[in-house]
């Protein structure tokens, strides 16, 4: 499982799912275990959508060090997760195999998105968060007026830790 803590709005729990997208999920742990996570933003909030996170330069243009691949349909993975509320999904670029640090939690359905985005996991607890974080004030551009920073990320238990990374 994986806590998310955002400075004044609380916690969000995840389960990730290591069978639909099992290198997607170890890196999303291996991120959180290394602390990476921590003192981001969820920089870009759409409410009825979603909202997105992990990028260290805070403006969506950011990430590791490295990219993942991507665990969906259109990418030769056989990812059955849907993107419905509460759903964890990594962000990417055209380039299929472009994931690296972004996700976004989705805050209501969007299946339009099942086979081309690596699903990863579910909120299993904090969905009022997400709706509170959802309904921050934003400008044109889908940014926060008023930053809201990850506190941290942590694993609670142990997560797999094996990762293929793309150069």
């Amino acid at each position: 499982m994986i806590r998310i803590t955002v400075c004044k709005f609380g916690e969000i729990d995840i389960e990730l799912d290591y069978q639909n997208a099992p290198n997607t999920a170890a890196n999303f742990a291996e991120l959180a275990r290394n602390h990476f996570y921590d003192g981001l933003t969820f920089h870009r909030i759409i409410k009825g959508f979603m909202i997105q996170g992990g990028d260290p330069r805070g403006n969506g243009t950011g990430g590791a060090d490295y990219n993942i691949r991507g665990e969906f349909k259109l990418n030769g993975f056989d990812n059955k997760i849907s993107h419905k509320r509460g759903v964890i999904s990594m962000a990417r670029a055209m380039d299929f195999d472009s994931a690296s640090s972004q996700f976004f939690i989705m805050h209501k359905d969007g299946e339009y998105l099942d086979n081309q985005y690596a699903a990863f996991g579910k909120v299993i607890k904090g969905m009022d968060i997400v709706d509170r974080i959802a309904n921050v004030k934003t400008d044109r551009f889908d940014r926060p007026l008023e930053k809201v920073v990850i506190e941290k990320i942590e694993t609670i238990g142990e997560e797999p830790r094996n990762v293929e990374k793309i150069k």
